[in-house]
Order: C-alpha cells, then sequence, then structure tokens
C-alpha cells in the first residue's frame, strides 16, 4: 500500500500500474531525447536516430498493450473477488440470522421457564408467608397457658378418639373429690379407671433452648425440672384415688421434643414420675399404651360376655334336643301314615280287580261253586 496525493493505494490497483507505464514512457523519452542531443554532439547520423525513436515508440506500445491487460486481468480479479466476498458475506449474514433467530428461540423458552419458576417461587414465597403468620398465630396461642391447656386437650381428644371406641373413654369427667380429668379410660378391674392429664411445660422448655451460656442453662434446666416435677405430683394427688382410680395415671406431653429433652437430660425426674406412679407420655407412646389398654379392654369385655354365651349354648342345646323329639314324632307320624297309605293302596289295587272283573261279566271268580254272591249293602 502506498499514498499518493492523499490517497491510498494497493499494488493490485491499475491507477498504480497506469502510472507506472506513463513515467517509463515518459523516461524512455527522456532518454531518446538525450541520445539524440548526444548523437548530434557526437555526429552520429539522423537515420540511426530515427531508428531508435521507433524502436521506443514500438516498445512504448507493447508497453501499452501490456499495461491494459494487465489492468484488464486486475479488474477480473477485482470483480471476482467482489463477487466471492459478497457470496461469503450473504453467507455470513444467513449463519448470523440463523444463530440469531436460533438464539431467540432459545432465549423466549428460556425465558418462558424462568417465568414459570419465577411463579411457582412466588407461590412458595405466599406459601412460606401464610405459614410464618400460622407459626406466630401458633405461638400467640401458646403462649397462653389456656389455650396451650387447650391445644393438649384437643390433640388428646383426637388421639383417644382414634384408639378406643366411644364408650370406653370419657372426656373432662368429675371425680368424686371434684377435680376434673382431661381424659378417663373406663377399664374393669383390674387395674380400674385410668386418668390421662395433659400438661405443656412450654415456657420453661422455651427458656432452656434459648438458654446460651451454662449459667443460663442451668437456670433454665432447673425451671424446666421444678415445672416437670410440680406436674407429676399435681398428677398423683388428684387423680389416683384409691376405690375409684387405677394405682396409677398418665401424664400426656402434646410436643415430641418436650418428652425427648425430658429423658435425655433429665432421667432423674422420670425416675420421680414412676416412683409417684405417673407415667409420662407424648404423642406417640400414648398411642402405643392406648392400644394396649384396648386390648386389655377386649380380653375384659370377653371375659363379661363368657357367661352369657355359655348360657346361650345351654338354651342351644334344649332347642336342639326339643327338635329331635320332634322329628321322631313326625317320623313316627310319617311311618304311621306310610303304612295307611300303602293298605290304601292295596284296597284300592283289589276294588279296581273286582271292577274290572264286574265290567267284564266274569262272574264265575266272582263266587264259588256257581254261587252268586250278593254285594255287600252301601252305608
Amino acid at each position: 500500500m502506498i499514498e499518493i496525493a492523499g490517497q491510498t493505494i494497493g499494488f493490485d490497483d491499475p491507477r498504480l500500474w497506469m502510472a507506472a507505464g506513463v513515467a517509463v514512457l515518459a523516461l524512455l523519452m527522456i532518454m531518446a531525447i538525450r541520445a539524440s542531443n548526444r548523437a548530434a554532439r557526437l555526429g552520429y547520423p539522423l537515420s540511426q536516430l530515427s531508428q531508435r525513436v521507433q524502436a521506443l515508440s514500438e516498445g512504448q506500445e507493447r508497453l501499452t498493450g501490456g499495461l491494459h491487460h494487465v489492468s484488464e486481468a486486475q479488474v477480473k480479479s477485482q470483480n471476482a473477488m467482489l463477487q466471492l466476498m459478497e457470496k461469503r458475506l450473504a453467507q455470513v449474514q444467513q449463519n448470523m440470522s440463523e444463530n440469531l433467530h436460533g438464539t431467540a428461540r432459545r432465549t423466549a423458552h428460556s425465558l418462558g421457564q424462568l417465568q414459570e419458576r419465577l411463579k411457582t417461587i412466588d407461590q412458595a414465597q405466599e406459601n412460606i408467608t401464610r405459614l410464618s403468620g400460622d407459626v406466630l398465630s401458633l405461638q400467640d396461642i401458646l403462649s397462653n397457658k389456656q389455650t396451650r391447656g387447650a391445644f393438649g386437650e384437643i390433640q388428646l381428644n383426637d388421639i383417644v378418639s382414634k384408639a378406643l371406641p366411644p364408650d370406653a373413654y370419657a372426656m373432662q369427667a368429675t371425680l368424686s373429690n371434684g377435680r376434673r380429668a382431661d381424659c378417663l379410660i373406663k377399664l374393669p378391674e383390674p387395674p380400674g379407671h385410668i386418668v390421662i392429664d395433659a400438661k405443656f411445660p412450654l415456657e420453661a422448655y422455651e427458656m432452656l433452648r434459648r438458654a446460651e451460656t451454662p449459667e443460663a442453662k442451668q437456670r433454665a434446666g432447673q425451671a424446666f425440672r421444678m415445672s416437670v416435677r410440680k406436674h407429676l405430683r399435681d398428677i398423683s394427688d388428684r387423680y389416683i384415688l384409691d376405690g375409684e382410680t387405677a394405682d396409677s395415671a398418665l401424664m400426656f406431653l402434646p410436643s415430641e421434643a418436650v418428652y425427648a429433652e425430658l429423658h435425655a437430660s433429665f432421667p432423674e425426674v422420670v425416675r420421680e414420675g414412676f416412683s409417684l406412679r405417673v407415667w409420662i407420655v407424648s404423642p406417640t407412646t400414648c398411642m402405643a399404651t392406648l392400644n394396649t389398654l384396648r386390648a386389655v379392654l377386649k380380653d375384659a369385655r370377653m371375659r363379661e360376655q363368657a357367661g352369657a354365651i355359655r348360657r346361650e349354648l345351654g338354651l342351644l342345646h334344649q332347642d336342639i334336643e326339643r327338635l329331635e323329639s320332634r322329628v321322631e314324632n313326625l317320623d313316627r307320624h310319617f311311618g304311621m301314615a306310610a303304612r295307611d297309605l300303602s293298605e290304601i293302596r292295596v284296597s284300592a289295587e283289589k276294588a279296581g280287580r273286582r271292577a274290572q272283573k264286574l265290567d267284564n261279566f266274569d262272574f264265575e271268580d266272582l263266587a264259588p261253586e256257581g254261587r252268586i254272591v250278593p254285594l255287600p249293602r252301601q252305608t
């Protein structure tokens, strides 16, 4: 690439070759003029000078023709190059269009999936928000002792109603000492009726869970221990009555977490409950205990019904004996009726034979020795 008169010209540009040809021609003319002047000074003949000038003009013509051919070839090459570049540019544009179209389609699909996922995330966020509100409302409910007690009673009622028949328990039953039990399981003697009382020491448990320092954990553990011990003593004093209830009772904890923490960290409290004959149960262990009580209740009811079953079996045996006697009488009557029918059949056959003989006027066999026996008088 060279720069001429402020324009950048490449080596394949025809103008460059034309300029080179003109320069060469001008150089040859200058050389010819110089040669003619030198020849005139040296005394060369004019004919030789004209021959050289003619040779130079022919060379100039040949050079011009060559430059023309080079220019045409260069133009053809440029046209071919332009066509090739246009073709490749069209291919590149087509490929870019296809790629852009595919990218746009994939982008639209990805945006659609992203929108669906965003909708799912929004729904999940709404559910989380609603669940957070429910949790807050549940915390508000459990923060009150009365509502917390009602929560435990409702959960206990749900478990007992699923494990026992309706006539095997009573909710909010009043005992002879005026105390009202959350649930009274009606079992026969022994062991007798068993009381289930729902307790929920949530405040002490939350204090224990929130404690961070050893001193705070110790204070919270002591408070939790005292709260559970108080519940155990209250149940033992109020709901274990001689001659009215069984010699044991159940304390229902509505939370599996509280139950697990009690057995894991405070085993001495559980042993104290054993000594007071108060068994601590969670929702899971309460269901297992009630299933065991249902088996005991079923066995007791089967024993109660054993006498009635034996009595019904005796009556059934008497009915069967009477049935056998009546069947024998009926069989005897059927035998007598069968004999009567047989005799009637014989008499009918005889009467039929006699009637046939009379119809045939065969009187010889009717009476011996030719005597006609008169027919008996019909009454």
